[in-house]
């Protein structure tokens, strides 16, 4: 891939599109800081230290949804992270924005308004149908280089995301450093320990699935919900509240899969032997089911037991937190696991919106964790060996 490190940026007009998607408040409609702006801020700021023109291109929400805004308080946030000024353009791509544009000088930043106000930049595309969608056809003129930096929509074949493909495409240092932890986990160190948890069994059966077919892993530690799962799915019962739960995420609908996971790959699959449920608003333990209360974590003796093999891997990668670790009595599960990656001698790599937030919450040096993701989707669609476009048209830039 072509890097910031492989080209003359001074004086060119160069579009990035980072991923500035915040948390906002729904009562204020205050934007709220992400990791995500400190990431972006590190390529904007170096495209500017080299004399681009840079025009900065990003989302936020959906149409129709509370979150759906105007990118002015985006501005003032990725304004700090940056250290230099980022002007703010209400405007995608009429006459205000391009005008916004030509005015640049050299190391000056722009934000233009959020793409998605954009009818043509919801629908996903092939990349040629991207190419004749109105911000590129509007904007391209102006672009002398695209720098895709956001790998956490690098999934949608969206037109500010593919449809500059036609210029040199750069990949930003986030994006940069995201692609080079993802290659390490495609040529793991071995043994590759999988820790899956969280609430999204789908996302983990799709990556064990690949991993496993594939003989690349050697240990899928399943907690959280998923791990919920893997056990209704060898033992037959959890409970009245946990099975309950089940069916209401829809999560039993994955319940064929799981099966199948422990009668392919026994031994690989490991499953909770043990459960921290709640009772009367205190932690109780049991390996024996079905628990009295709704299952909120692995027990002490499965953490024990997960750590142990952690301790042993080449190379760890974690999805989804253990438990509910926003509660304190819930959180041993989840603490156990990170404290046995930050005192792992493997190469780890952190995603998902909830394991960045345990992260941040429990690991004393983040430093050693190898790689945290700020990608959600994205990052699993690239475990399950699915091909991102955004990834296609960065693996295969050429220098124009």
């Amino acid at each position: 891939m072509i890097t910031l490190d492989d080209l003359d940026f001074n004086g060119k007009a160069v579009f990035a599109r980072a991923d500035l998607n915040c948390p906002v408040d729904k009562t204020t409609l205050k934007v709220q800081d992400s990791p995500r702006m400190a990431g972006h801020a590190k390529t904007v700021r170096e495209l500017s230290d080299k004399g681009a023109k840079v025009v900065v291109l990003a989302h936020q929400g959906r149409k129709g949804d509370y979150d759906f805004l105007p990118l002015a308080q985006h501005a003032v946030i990725f304004q700090k992270h940056v250290g230099r000024q980022v002007k703010f353009v209400p405007d995608v791509c009429g006459s205000v924005a391009k005008n916004a544009i030509k005015s640049l000088k050299p190391g000056e930043i722009i934000l233009l308004d959020n793409v998605r106000n954009l009818d043509d930049e919801k629908n996903y595309k092939t990349i040629a149908e991207c190419e004749n969608a109105t911000i590129v056809k509007e904007l391209s003129p102006l672009c002398d280089i695209f720098v895709l930096d956001a790998f956490s929509v690098s999934h949608r074949p969206q037109p500010s995301v593919v449809g500059f493909a036609a210029k040199t495409i750069v990949a930003g240092r986030e994006m940069q450093a995201e692609l080079e932890a993802l290659a390490r986990v495609s040529n793991p160190k071995r043994p590759l320990v999988f820790v899956m948890g969280g609430t999204k069994p789908e996302d983990s059966v799709g990556i064990l699935n690949d991993f496993l077919e594939k003989g690349k892993a050697d240990f899928a530690l399943t907690c959280g919900v998923f791990g919920n799962l893997m056990a209704y799915a060898k033992y037959g019962k959890l409970g009245a509240e946990s099975e309950k739960f089940l069916a209401e995420t829809n999560a039993i609908g994955h319940l064929p899969k799981a099966k199948e996971l422990l009668s392919k790959y026994p031994g690989k699959v490991m499953v909770p032997g043990d459960f921290a449920y709640e009772l009367g608003g205190k932690r109780k333990e049991s390996s024996v089911l079905p628990c009295d209360g709704a299952i909120m974590d692995i027990g002490a003796k499965t953490a024990g037991a997960y750590a142990e093999i952690i301790s042993g891997a080449g190379t760890v990668v974690i999805n989804g937190p253990a438990g509910v670790y926003e509660k304190d009595e819930f959180a041993l599960g989840t603490k156990t696991i990170l404290g046995a990656i930050e005192n792992s001698k493997a190469y780890s790599l952190a995603g998902g919106g909830h394991t960045v937030s345990a992260i941040a919450k429990f690991v004393h040096d983040r430093k050693k964790i190898g790689y945290i993701s700020l990608a959600g989707k994205a990052l699993i669609a690239y475990l399950s060996g699915e091909e991102l476009p955004g990834v296609k048209i960065v693996m295969d830039a050429r220098i124009q």
